[in-house]
Formats: C-alpha cells, structure tokens, sequence
C-alpha cells in the first residue's frame, strides 16, 4: 500500500469521483475539492504529496493555483489537467513548475503512470535533500574559538559567490573540508564536486586529467577519458595542492579559467565549460612565486577570495569539541559504544603540539577507539610520545613527536615509559605484581615509575 495522499482539484464531480475511486485502487489516499481557493485552503491545514489540478475553474484558475502552491516552502508535486489541448497553457504550466500534464478525456493508464513518476520524483528530491543535509553535518567546521567562528563567517559570505577561493593552511588543518563546505553552501551544491590532488598525479598524466583525452591520443591511451574540467561542469572543481602544478600545467589551467574552454588531448572539438574553481595549497605560494615555481598571474586568478585554515596549535581550545566529535563518529562507524577521555588524558590532549594538525587529532582518536577496551580512555592510553610532550612542558624527558629524539637516552626513556605502562595496565595498576612481570625489585620499580614521571595512580 502507498502512504502517499494525493489531492484531486476538479469542479466536475463525477471527475473527483471517477479518477478518485482509480487512484485509491492503486492504494493512494486521495482527497478532493472543487476549487482553487479551496485547494489552497486544504493546503494550509493538511498535507499531500501530489496534486492533481485542472486548468479550468471557476474563481482562481488552475495557473494561478498552481503559481501559489509553487511558492510554498515544500510544495507538493503538480500535474495539470486540461480539457483543452492548448500548448501555449502547457508551457506556461511547465515553467511554472508543473510536473506534467494530461488531457480529458483522461486515459487511466496514463494517468497513474505520470502520478507514479511524480512521486518517484519527490522521493528522490526528498533523498537527495536528506543527503545533502548529511553532507553538511559531515563537513561541519566545528569550534567556538574565534579563529574558528571567523571562518565560519567567511564561507556564509564566499560560499554564494561565483568568486574563486585559494584556501591556506598546513597539512591536515581540513583545507578540503572548507572547500566541500564552500560547495554544499553556493548555488551549485546540487551539481557535481569534483576534486583533484595536484600532487598525487605524476606530471605526464595531470593534462589528461584535467583536460580528457581520446583514445589513441598518446601511448597507453586505450579509450577516451573524461577530463575533470568536463565532469564539474555546472559544479565546482577542487584543485588540491596546488603548488605542485608544474609551470606548464599552470599556464593551461590559467587558460581554461578565463575562457572556460579547452580541448581535450587528441581532440579536434572546443568544449566549453561553466566550472567555479577552489583550490588549496600549504606551501606559502609568494615565496614559489619568486623562486620562479608559480605564475603570479595564476595566483592572482585564483586567490580572489584568500581563505587561511589556522593550525590546531592556533585554536587549542577546540580540541575538547573535535575530539568529542571524532569520538561519537568512529563509535558509529565501528558499531562500539561510545567512550570519553579522562581529564588527565584530555590535558595532555591540550599540551601536545598536534604537528598533524586536526587529522592527527582524528587518526588517535580512530585509533584509541579501536585500541582501548572500556569506555574511558586514560592518560595511559595515549602514545610515548604525547607523555613526551607533556613531561618537557614540566621539564622532564621528552621527545617532541615519533622519531624525533634528540639522544638514544630519550628514545629508551620513552620506549621503558610505555612498556612499563602497558605491564602495569595489564596488571590492574598492581605495582608489585608488574615489578614480578618486568623482573624488577618492587622498590627499583618505583624509582623507575618516579624518573619516567609515571604516577601510581596512572
């Protein structure tokens, strides 16, 4: 049975009748009224998902109906009828966002068919909308630090625009993040993203990549690609990493975004494109340009709206929110029940430098999710190296990420601290019991515990 409630507008009775009796046969809950005025009436107290509107009516006709219900904030879908095979009505109707139309005498064959279509339509509008409205929470910008709420504010105001962005920022600060936001909030978020990482693609294939190619265009070209520029038209195109475009690439690039043409490689025909370009880099690109490794024209091409993404190390005070935020998302997605961290875990979160930025911040915490088996996660849990940090801020042994110690004395020290954590985490916190473990007197332990800036109660 369909949940579906259709509304019939027709002041012929035996219309309201007759095609009312066909659609509850197929399971549709269907009601009816004689006028315009009345449909809207019914609209304002009920809902339906389809409406079935003749043209012909007296009082408010069917166009001017059908011009209100449109104007609504989540219209049903329309289908006109007509008595009168007039083509002119059927193109306005049409462009005032009619679905379709049939004719009298109805064919009831045809007519549930175009219901049918049109609900179908609605569904996958309603899908896509949800969908749509996922992707918005996935590439939420979360933090209430000023640097973050700023950035906030700059993608309302960008986002609407046609205007090309160049988004700044170190490794992992969540640049494609801002760019799929950027596209999610402008005009075209229900057209194609399209995303290219300028570094990951060796130099001989990135034209083809960019611009397509025919088969047989060059050795190992065994059918026709489409390039990336044709695939975001209508879209928007991210082109990641910038700065690794070698000058020739950039001067095509540069090309294509004044003209919105190019040819693909091989191909004797023009193809013009309508594509709104994003891109990102973390290297500082004036400093490329004067090393002659980036045209300035480019950069002034696409650095018309600059977007800087600041580092973790900028905005410490948001990590509480994102590690939260990555905690419920991994719990999701690996089916386990959600765990927190401790306070003394979340202030060696606080003190740790994050080189990795924020997706090092989401890789320990994917990591801790699957790694630590209750549903509190412990300073103990943490790497060495995060101790590392923390103990150099109160001046202890310390090492500043992995493989970076500056003596063999610290690499040991920073490998013992673990070891003995993990013994004594497997042994309940139990001193004695992890001194017999290691092979250690109990009093040497604890001097060792004290030298690595280990607590009893860690």
């Amino acid at each position: 049975m369909s949940h579906h409630t259709v509304l019939i507008v027709d002041d012929e009775a035996g219309i309201r009748q007759s095609l009312g009796d066909v659609l509850r046969d197929e399971g549709y809950r269907v009601e009816a009224v004689e006028s315009g005025e009345a449909c809207l009436d019914f609209l304002e107290k009920k809902t339906c998902d389809a409406v079935l509107l003749d043209i012909w009516l007296p009082g408010m006709d069917g166009l001017q109906a059908l011009e209100k219900i449109r104007a609504r904030d989540d219209p049903p879908v329309v289908i006109m009828i007509s008595g009168h095979g007039n083509i002119e009505t059927a193109v306005r109707a049409t462009k005032l966002g009619a679905f379709d139309f049939i004719e009298k005498p109805l064919s009831i064959d045809k007519t549930l068919l175009i219901v049918r279509h049109a609900l179908e339509q609605l569904e996958l509008a309603a899908q896509n909308r949800q969908l749509r409205e996922e992707l918005r929470g996935q590439y939420r910008i979360i933090g209430d630090s000023v640097p973050m709420k700023a950035l906030r504010q700059q993608l309302a105001l960008a986002a609407p625009t046609n205007g090309r962005v160049l988004v700044y920022g170190e490794s992992g600060t969540g640049k494609e993040l801002v760019a799929h936001a950027l596209h999610l909030m402008s005009l075209r978020a229900d057209k194609p993203f399209v995303e290219v990482n300028c570094a990951a693609i060796p130099e001989e294939l990135i034209e083809s990549e960019l611009f397509g190619h025919l088969k047989g265009s060059f050795t190992g070209a065994l059918e026709d690609k489409v390039g990336k520029f044709e695939q975001a038209n209508g879209g928007t195109l991210f082109l990641d990493e910038v700065g690794d475009m070698s000058l020739r690439t950039q001067s095509k690039v540069l090309r294509v975004i004044e003209e919105q043409r190019f040819t693909p490689i091989g191909s004797p025909h023009t193809l013009t494109v309508d594509v709104r370009v994003l891109a990102a880099t973390n290297k500082h690109l004036d400093e490329e340009i004067q090393k002659g490794n980036f045209r300035e024209d480019l950069f002034f091409r696409l650095n018309v709206i600059p977007f800087y993404v600041p580092s973790l190390r900028e905005h410490p005070e948001d990590i509480p929110a994102l590690a939260d935020h990555f905690l419920v998302e991994f719990a999701r997605a690996y089916g386990r029940r959600p765990k927190h961290f401790s306070d003394a875990a979340r202030q060696i979160l606080l003190k740790h430098r994050w080189p990795g930025n924020v997706r090092e911040l989401k890789n320990l915490v994917e990591r801790m999710v699957i790694m630590v088996p209750g549903e509190r996660i412990e300073r103990r849990h943490l790497p060495s190296t995060f101790h590392a940090d923390h103990s150099r801020a109160h001046g202890a042994v310390a090492s500043s990420r992995p493989a970076a110690f500056t003596s063999l004395q610290e690499a040991r020290a920073a490998y013992e601290r673990d070891y003995i954590l993990r013994k004594l985490e497997e042994n309940q916190g139990n001193v004695s019991r992890a001194a017999e473990v290691l092979g250690l007197e109990r009093s040497h332990l604890y001097r060792k515990m004290k030298s690595l800036g280990i607590s009893v109660g860690e």
